[in-house]
């Protein structure tokens, strides 16, 4: 019996054909306005390689204080992603399209917690965390303050599309039997949506946790104030030691999220 071939790609008509060369130009464009160089890149080369050289091996000396700065970076992680998800689940319902009824006022509040969730989303953590250091002054509580408004924006959506694909069956069913809106929304629109919501806490975590080294660099507490005196200062191998700890962090973060994410989503699935 012979196979059937594979389709042929179509060839595209006029209108595609002229998107195509659209979106390449638009590419394009946008290579250039980032100033891409290939030489540059090059060129780049031995510079690279110069720092890695002085960058090892690397500098082990004042690993009881990189520790401790670690420690802290992890802390305002995991602390800002409770805040974020404790604040963002009350916001997703309220965002959430249709959950709290209809009506003028309804949806002048389904409006509004969405821009709240759209504002937090697109203002960059690293913005809060210089806000947050005007606010609070340095150190880890404006990381942490930082952390917890980026990931009411990150969850804040997710949790309410999650809750807009809910199954309607048991909604439905509580409605018709009587049940207030907020009985329907915590016994059957969260628990539907229980697993997306998990998998999202987790994967903010890992967010957070990756975000909580850059914010030190503006003072907002952690390990990266501790990075970035070592590139000041050229200690390369200082940098290096640092360097491989966020590395360590974030891929131990990043298993035990996977993990968890995998064991508390068959829980949820018997």
């Amino acid at each position: 019996m012979a196979h059937k071939l594979p389709g042929r790609i179509e060839r595209p008509g006029a209108l595609r054909f002229t998107t195509y060369v659209a979106l390449a130009a638009f590419m394009i464009w946008a290579f250039q306005g980032a100033g891409w160089s290939v030489s540059a890149l090059v060129s780049g080369g031995p510079a690279m390689a110069d720092f890695l050289a002085r960058a090892w091996p690397p500098s082990f000396e004042r690993m009881p204080q990189l520790s401790g700065a670690l420690l802290e970076t992890f802390q305002m992680a995991l602390a800002g992603t409770f805040i974020g998800i404790v604040v963002s689940l009350p916001l997703a319902i309220l965002a959430a399209r249709g959950l709290i009824g209809t009506s003028m006022p309804s949806r002048a509040i389904y409006t509004g917690a969405r821009l709240l969730i759209a504002f937090f989303r697109t203002v960059p953590d690293l913005v809060w965390a210089l806000v947050f250091v005007i606010t609070v002054g340095l150190g880890p509580f404006a990381g942490t303050l930082a952390i917890a408004v980026d990931t009411i924006g990150f969850c804040g959506r997710f949790f309410a599309e999650a809750m807009e694909d809910a199954e309607k069956g048991p909604q439905e069913a509580l409605t018709a039997a009587g049940a207030r809106k907020i009985d329907t929304v915590f016994c059957a629109v969260v628990p539907a949506a229980m697993p997306t919501l998990i998998t999202t806490s987790l994967f903010a975590l890992e967010k957070a946790t990756r975000s909580s080294v850059v914010l030190g660099l503006v003072g907002a507490g952690g390990i990266g104030i501790e990075l970035k005196v070592a590139m000041d200062f050229f200690d390369y191998q200082l940098a290096m030691t640092i360097i491989l700890m966020i590395f360590i962090l974030v891929l131990l973060v990043e298993r035990i999220g996977s993990i968890s994410r995998t064991r508390l989503l068959e829980g949820t699935s018997r």
